[in-house]
Protein backbone atom coordinates (compact mmCIF):
# COMPACT_ATOMS: atom_id res chain seq x y z
CA UNK A 1 0.00 0.00 0.00
CA UNK A 2 2.89 2.40 0.76
CA UNK A 3 4.22 1.88 -3.13
CA UNK A 4 0.53 2.37 -4.21
CA UNK A 5 0.46 5.83 -2.70
CA UNK A 6 3.66 6.87 -3.71
CA UNK A 7 2.73 6.03 -6.95
CA UNK A 8 0.02 8.37 -6.78
CA UNK A 9 2.41 11.29 -5.00
CA UNK A 10 4.85 10.20 -8.32
CA UNK A 11 2.25 11.02 -10.46
CA UNK A 12 0.93 14.57 -9.09
CA UNK A 13 -2.60 15.55 -9.43
CA UNK A 14 -2.64 15.92 -13.06
CA UNK A 15 -1.56 12.32 -13.95
CA UNK A 16 -3.36 10.81 -16.33
CA UNK A 17 -6.24 8.43 -14.36
CA UNK A 18 -5.23 5.61 -16.93
CA UNK A 19 -1.57 5.59 -15.98
CA UNK A 20 -2.47 5.74 -12.18
CA UNK A 21 -4.65 2.93 -12.58
CA UNK A 22 -2.88 0.44 -14.32
CA UNK A 23 -0.19 1.44 -11.26
CA UNK A 24 -2.69 0.30 -9.13
CA UNK A 25 -3.78 -2.81 -10.58
CA UNK A 26 0.29 -3.84 -10.85
CA UNK A 27 1.00 -3.50 -7.46
CA UNK A 28 -2.64 -5.12 -6.36
CA UNK A 29 -1.06 -7.84 -8.87
CA UNK A 30 1.77 -8.56 -6.89
CA UNK A 31 1.96 -12.05 -4.31
CA UNK A 32 1.47 -11.11 -0.54
CA UNK A 33 4.33 -11.66 1.31
CA UNK A 34 3.96 -15.71 2.42
CA UNK A 35 4.13 -16.32 6.53
CA UNK A 36 6.27 -18.56 8.21
CA UNK A 37 5.23 -21.75 8.84
CA UNK A 38 4.63 -22.70 12.56
CA UNK A 39 5.88 -25.83 13.42
CA UNK A 40 5.68 -27.24 17.03
CA UNK A 41 8.09 -29.34 18.43
CA UNK A 42 6.45 -31.19 21.22
CA UNK A 43 9.43 -32.90 23.41
CA UNK A 44 11.50 -33.32 26.28
CA UNK A 45 14.67 -32.64 27.09
CA UNK A 46 16.24 -33.20 23.69
CA UNK A 47 13.80 -30.47 22.20
CA UNK A 48 14.19 -28.31 25.18
CA UNK A 49 18.17 -27.52 24.67
CA UNK A 50 18.71 -29.22 28.06
CA UNK A 51 22.36 -28.08 29.47
CA UNK A 52 23.28 -25.39 26.47
CA UNK A 53 23.02 -22.08 25.82
CA UNK A 54 20.15 -20.93 24.24
CA UNK A 55 21.64 -21.00 20.39
CA UNK A 56 23.37 -24.48 20.40
CA UNK A 57 20.01 -25.95 21.33
CA UNK A 58 17.83 -28.11 18.83
CA UNK A 59 15.28 -25.88 17.85
CA UNK A 60 17.42 -22.78 17.28
CA UNK A 61 19.97 -25.01 15.14
CA UNK A 62 17.17 -26.40 13.66
CA UNK A 63 15.49 -23.40 12.74
CA UNK A 64 18.57 -22.09 11.39
CA UNK A 65 19.52 -24.86 9.34
CA UNK A 66 16.03 -24.84 7.42
CA UNK A 67 16.63 -20.41 7.19
CA UNK A 68 19.25 -21.44 5.41
CA UNK A 69 17.74 -23.58 2.96
CA UNK A 70 15.22 -21.26 1.81
CA UNK A 71 13.00 -22.12 4.80
CA UNK A 72 10.24 -19.70 5.80
CA UNK A 73 9.49 -21.63 9.08
CA UNK A 74 9.03 -21.00 12.85
CA UNK A 75 10.35 -24.14 15.06
CA UNK A 76 8.23 -23.38 18.24
CA UNK A 77 10.04 -25.21 20.97
CA UNK A 78 7.33 -27.50 23.16
CA UNK A 79 10.47 -29.49 24.70
CA UNK A 80 9.48 -30.09 28.74
CA UNK A 81 12.87 -31.24 30.43
CA UNK A 82 12.05 -34.34 32.10
CA UNK A 83 8.72 -35.22 30.12
CA UNK A 84 7.31 -39.03 29.21
CA UNK A 85 4.57 -39.53 26.49
CA UNK A 86 2.30 -39.51 28.61
CA UNK A 87 3.47 -35.27 29.67
CA UNK A 88 3.17 -34.91 26.28
CA UNK A 89 -0.49 -36.52 25.54
CA UNK A 90 -1.48 -34.34 28.60
CA UNK A 91 -0.77 -30.69 26.97
CA UNK A 92 -0.38 -31.82 23.24
CA UNK A 93 -4.72 -30.11 23.12
CA UNK A 94 -3.32 -26.40 24.28
CA UNK A 95 0.00 -26.84 22.88
CA UNK A 96 -1.59 -27.16 19.36
CA UNK A 97 -2.76 -23.45 19.32
CA UNK A 98 -4.74 -22.67 15.96
CA UNK A 99 -1.64 -20.65 14.52
CA UNK A 100 0.31 -24.21 14.88
CA UNK A 101 0.35 -25.73 10.99
CA UNK A 102 2.31 -28.68 11.49
CA UNK A 103 4.12 -30.57 14.29
CA UNK A 104 7.57 -32.72 15.34
CA UNK A 105 6.85 -35.34 17.98
CA UNK A 106 10.26 -36.37 19.84
CA UNK A 107 9.04 -38.07 23.33
CA UNK A 108 9.92 -41.73 24.72
CA UNK A 109 13.77 -41.14 25.94
CA UNK A 110 11.77 -40.84 29.46
CA UNK A 111 9.40 -43.78 29.50
CA UNK A 112 12.73 -45.95 28.19
CA UNK A 113 15.53 -44.66 30.73
CA UNK A 114 12.42 -45.29 33.52
CA UNK A 115 11.88 -48.65 31.93
CA UNK A 116 8.12 -47.78 31.65
CA UNK A 117 5.55 -50.24 29.75
CA UNK A 118 5.95 -49.45 25.83
CA UNK A 119 1.96 -49.78 25.94
CA UNK A 120 1.38 -47.44 27.83
CA UNK A 121 4.06 -45.37 25.72
CA UNK A 122 2.21 -46.17 22.44
CA UNK A 123 -1.26 -45.52 24.08
CA UNK A 124 0.26 -41.73 24.67
CA UNK A 125 1.64 -41.55 21.37
CA UNK A 126 -1.53 -42.35 19.63
CA UNK A 127 -3.55 -39.89 21.72
CA UNK A 128 -0.88 -36.97 20.51
CA UNK A 129 -1.57 -38.12 16.90
CA UNK A 130 -4.83 -38.29 17.18
CA UNK A 131 -4.94 -34.53 18.51
CA UNK A 132 -2.73 -33.48 15.18
CA UNK A 133 -5.07 -35.99 12.64
CA UNK A 134 -8.37 -34.12 14.45
CA UNK A 135 -6.88 -30.76 13.19
CA UNK A 136 -5.75 -32.24 10.00
CA UNK A 137 -1.95 -30.78 10.54
CA UNK A 138 1.21 -32.67 9.12
CA UNK A 139 3.78 -34.43 11.56
CA UNK A 140 7.07 -35.98 12.07
CA UNK A 141 7.05 -38.61 14.67
CA UNK A 142 10.94 -39.29 15.44
CA UNK A 143 11.76 -42.62 16.43
CA UNK A 144 13.67 -43.87 19.82
CA UNK A 145 15.86 -46.64 20.01
CA UNK A 146 15.74 -48.17 23.11
CA UNK A 147 19.15 -49.98 24.85
CA UNK A 148 19.45 -53.95 25.77
CA UNK A 149 19.31 -52.89 29.56
CA UNK A 150 15.69 -54.40 29.25
CA UNK A 151 16.36 -57.53 27.83
CA UNK A 152 15.54 -57.70 24.16
CA UNK A 153 11.90 -58.18 24.35
CA UNK A 154 11.65 -54.83 25.85
CA UNK A 155 13.73 -53.74 23.45
CA UNK A 156 11.67 -55.46 20.53
CA UNK A 157 8.35 -54.10 21.98
CA UNK A 158 10.00 -50.12 22.19
CA UNK A 159 11.59 -49.88 19.13
CA UNK A 160 8.51 -51.31 17.08
CA UNK A 161 6.24 -48.25 18.37
CA UNK A 162 7.36 -45.71 15.90
CA UNK A 163 7.43 -47.31 12.42
CA UNK A 164 4.05 -48.84 13.23
CA UNK A 165 2.61 -45.36 14.59
CA UNK A 166 3.86 -43.85 11.73
CA UNK A 167 2.29 -46.09 9.27
CA UNK A 168 -1.22 -46.45 11.16
CA UNK A 169 -1.38 -42.73 11.10
CA UNK A 170 0.17 -42.09 7.59
CA UNK A 171 2.39 -39.97 9.09
CA UNK A 172 6.27 -38.73 8.31
CA UNK A 173 8.45 -41.14 10.03
CA UNK A 174 12.02 -40.93 10.78
CA UNK A 175 13.56 -43.45 12.33
CA UNK A 176 16.05 -42.43 15.42
CA UNK A 177 16.93 -39.14 16.73
CA UNK A 178 20.23 -39.75 17.47
CA UNK A 179 20.98 -40.83 13.79
CA UNK A 180 23.07 -38.00 13.15
CA UNK A 181 25.60 -39.24 15.29
CA UNK A 182 26.29 -42.10 13.56
CA UNK A 183 26.77 -46.17 14.00
CA UNK A 184 29.41 -48.53 16.08
CA UNK A 185 30.85 -47.79 19.10
CA UNK A 186 29.06 -46.09 21.68
CA UNK A 187 32.47 -44.89 23.62
CA UNK A 188 33.63 -43.26 20.56
CA UNK A 189 30.45 -41.03 20.26
CA UNK A 190 30.91 -39.80 23.87
CA UNK A 191 32.50 -36.32 22.00
CA UNK A 192 28.82 -35.30 20.77
CA UNK A 193 27.36 -35.76 24.66
CA UNK A 194 27.38 -33.53 27.73
CA UNK A 195 29.07 -35.45 30.09
CA UNK A 196 25.60 -37.31 31.50
CA UNK A 197 26.33 -39.01 28.21
CA UNK A 198 22.51 -38.78 27.59
CA UNK A 199 22.09 -35.13 26.17
CA UNK A 200 24.18 -33.82 22.99
CA UNK A 201 26.56 -31.22 23.23
CA UNK A 202 26.12 -28.33 20.79
CA UNK A 203 27.88 -30.55 18.31
CA UNK A 204 26.21 -33.66 18.84
CA UNK A 205 23.03 -31.31 17.60
CA UNK A 206 24.14 -30.10 14.85
CA UNK A 207 24.76 -33.48 13.35
CA UNK A 208 22.13 -34.67 14.43
CA UNK A 209 19.59 -31.52 12.65
CA UNK A 210 21.98 -32.62 9.52
CA UNK A 211 20.44 -35.75 9.64
CA UNK A 212 16.93 -35.01 10.72
CA UNK A 213 16.39 -31.55 8.88
CA UNK A 214 15.67 -32.68 5.16
CA UNK A 215 12.52 -34.94 6.93
CA UNK A 216 11.70 -32.01 8.53
CA UNK A 217 11.58 -30.15 5.26
CA UNK A 218 9.47 -32.64 3.94
CA UNK A 219 7.29 -31.75 6.80
CA UNK A 220 6.83 -28.34 5.51
CA UNK A 221 6.55 -29.05 1.99
CA UNK A 222 3.06 -30.67 3.13
CA UNK A 223 1.76 -27.42 5.14
CA UNK A 224 -1.34 -26.34 2.65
Amino acid sequence: MRLIAKAFLSYGVGASRGKALALVFLFAGLPATADPVRVLALGDSLTQGYGLIAMHGFVPQLDGWLEDRGAKVDIINGGVSGDTTAGGAARVDWSLTPDVDAMIVTLGGNDMLRGLDPADARANLSTILEAAAGRDLPVLLVGMRAPGNYGPEYKAAFDAIYPELADTYGVLFFGDFFAGLGEGDPAALQGYFQPDGIHPNAEGVTRIVEALGPKVLELIDQVE
